[in-house]
């Protein structure tokens, strides 16, 4: 968990969507010395943050008339779409030079038209998603994926800082999507090779610990094998982050490499096994969870 500190101490930061990565990147905001108003669809999350110091607004309008930057971190292209451009959106109430930051996964056509009309509204608009799970949130080491202009990029430097251990510059309006896109595919993916890999274990009879062990170190070896690897061995799919919102994500790589005439027959596969896995009631469980949709027979 970050220490508290007083960097942001001069900030009034918005924060909309208040879910599993939301809220704990609020919290570090807050720690860090920033006033936070925040706002979510369901009370319960604010209503808590309330508790803990931080301010009430009834509105993604009221929101931006309260703050002098504006973060999202919203589950998918339709709620960022609404928050922005709906009725008591963002627009409505936009201050001029505010900075909105969308830091969620949104298609990379839809983040270039809302930044057209927000800096058209006199504002600055960055897409940065992020990646790192519940557990970078929450312990202010997300990787942060950055597409806009330079100049207002580094408006948002100390507050990256606060969130994540790195970010990265990726290119104009709409790159920090599409590098999101490719995190999630290559994330997806490995899932999918982790998960029929342990199932070919278990159905030969050897132990998937010993074999995650020997993999360790080797060509095979990464994060997502350390990580995801470990909670199918556990048979622990707590969610860090759920499978709908995975599912989501890959499909979303579809359609991005679909608008641009390339086919990613791997993707569309492992989507379509997430949707197997949603299908069997399993939606809200961590993505790693994949492992149910390939050998059911062995969980």
């Amino acid at each position: 968990m970050p220490q508290n500190n007083s960097s942001l101490s001069n900030k009034s930061i918005g924060f909309i969507g208040l879910g599993f990565m939301g809220k704990p990147m609020a919290r570090n905001l807050h720690r860090a010395g920033a006033k936070m108003i925040v706002h979510n669809r369901s009370p319960e999350p604010v209503k808590e943050l309330v508790s803990e110091g931080m301010t009430s607004a009834e509105s993604p309008a009221d929101v931006a008339e309260q703050s002098d930057t504006i973060i999202l971190m919203l589950t998918d292209t339709t709620a960022v779409e609404t928050v922005i451009t709906g009725k008591n959106g963002i627009l409505e109430k936009l201050k001029d030079k505010t900075l909105v930051i969308d830091m969620g996964t949104t298609l990379m056509t839809t983040t270039k038209e809302l930044a057209k009309k927000i800096n058209a509204s006199g504002g600055h608009y960055i897409d940065a998603p992020v990646s790192g799970g519940t557990h970078g949130a929450e312990t202010g080491t997300l990787t942060i994926m950055a597409g806009g202009d330079a100049d207002v990029i580094e408006l948002a430097r100390k507050l990256f800082e606060v969130l994540g251990t790195k970010t990265t510059h990726v290119g104009t309006i709409g790159a920090g999507q599409v590098a999101k896109s490719v995190n999630q595919m290559i994330v997806g993916l490995t899932i999918g090779a982790i998960a029929e890999g342990f199932s070919l274990a278990r159905k030969a009879g050897i132990d998937e610990a010993r074999v995650l062990e020997a993999l360790g170190g080797g060509w095979a070896g990464s994060r997502v094998l350390e990580v995801h690897g470990k909670r199918m061995v556990d048979r622990n799919f707590t969610p860090g982050a759920k499978s709908t919102i995975q599912r989501k994500d890959m499909d979303q790589a579809i359609k991005l490499a679909s608008s641009l005439g390339l086919e990613v027959p791997a993707t569309k596969l492992n989507r379509d096994l997430y949707d197997v896995l949603i299908q069997g009631g399993y939606g809200d469980l961590d993505h790693s969870a994949l492992i149910k949709a390939i050998a059911p027979d062995t969980i």
